[in-house]
């Protein structure tokens, strides 16, 4: 398929309306940046660390027992998790306890579970 062949051919109604638009549109390296959080997030395991360090900081054994999981899968998806800058973490002694980014990511975990739980119930 030839690249053009994507790119619509058709006339806008409403130039003034795709113009003002286009220009308020992001960088494609923001739109990479946004998918690429909503694909780490977007593991259900991961989802429920989310839950889980939104109400506290905690250490990777912790998690663990919460999720009925082992260390080292929960060590696993932490790591992808910090990589992408979802969790960070602090040392304290032997004991690395692991919080959310910052609030940004409680934020938008909480109204996703809103949206789906108004979604879920209207069903």
């Amino acid at each position: 398929m030839a690249k053009n062949e994507f790119i619509c051919d058709c006339r806008p109604i409403n130039e003034e309306l795709v113009s003002c638009v286009k220009e308020g549109m992001l960088s494609d390296e923001i739109y990479d940046s946004v998918a690429g959080f909503f694909k780490i997030v977007g593991d259900p395991t991961r989802c429920k660390i989310i839950s889980v360090l939104a109400k506290n900081e905690m250490c990777v054994g912790d998690i663990a027992n919460v999720l009925s999981m082992t260390k080292s899968s929960i060590s696993h998806q932490l790591s992808k998790m910090k990589e992408s800058g979802v969790v960070k973490n602090r040392k304290e002694g032997k004991e690395v306890y692991y919080s959310l980014d910052d609030e940004h990511v409680a934020e938008i975990f909480a109204l996703t579970v809103a949206h789906m739980q108004h979604i879920c119930g209207s069903r």
